[in-house]
């Protein structure tokens, strides 16, 4: 039986998952988990065969937190269910460790696809992502590969609307670091503002209008 923490911090979420995946006979949901802490915590006592995360937590951002359960637990794969199907959140989520991305938007038995591979050993990401990755734009056209990893961790949660305080206390810095990184990656990007942030992320498709 392979054990599963879903870790989301809307309920109704996490149950539509839990009922989705709990029809397969030899996979169950040992934990539900509102928040990082949560995640952490049943994490390290369960050590479980996979961990179905959300990347928009209210107290920690998702990336970092790949990490963290991976060094928890080295055993366990993470699957990524997230509603942004872009770059960079799909290439910085692979490269901090997880084994596959699923979009919110993908279909169900996508859903229970992706699991399955990954307890097999294998990547895998929903075609909707795969879709995009084959037209992206090259790396050369792409402003954002200027950027540091964490650069791009405090764009991407500025460019939501996070204040520099918020922006700190998801990531586990210091406020004058996120300024730090503020300055440089607006420097990068040749923005002004976080309004600037924000359109580019939308004209490049990192959010959603």
């Amino acid at each position: 039986m392979y054990r599963i923490v879903l870790v989301d911090d809307h309920a109704i979420v996490r149950e539509g998952f839990k009922s989705l995946i709990e029809m397969e006979s030899d996979i169950e949901v040992s934990a539900e988990c509102r928040n990082a802490d949560e995640a952490v915590e049943a994490v390290a006592q369960i050590a479980p065969d996979l961990v179905a995360l959300d990347l928009s937590l209210p107290d920690a951002s998702g990336l970092p937190l790949v990490e963290h359960l991976i060094s928890i637990s080295p055993n366990t794969r993470v699957v990524v269910l997230s509603m942004h199907e872009s770059e960079p959140y799909v290439s910085e989520a692979l490269r901090r460790g997880a084994s596959g991305y699923v979009t919110k938007g993908a279909a169900p038995e996508e859903l229970v696809a992706g699991l399955r591979a990954v307890m097999a050993g294998k990547q895998f990401i929903s075609s909707d992502i795969a879709r995009r990755r084959a037209i992206r734009p090259s790396k050369e056209l792409d402003p954002l590969h200027r950027l540091t990893a964490r650069e791009r961790e405090v764009f991407l949660l500025l460019a939501e609307g996070k204040t520099p305080k918020q922006t700190a206390a998801a990531l586990g810095i210091g406020q004058k670091t996120v300024y730090i990184h503020r300055a440089n990656l607006m420097g990068k990007l040749g923005a002004g503002s976080e309004l600037d942030l924000y359109r580019l992320a939308i004209e490049r498709g990192y959010l959603k209008a």
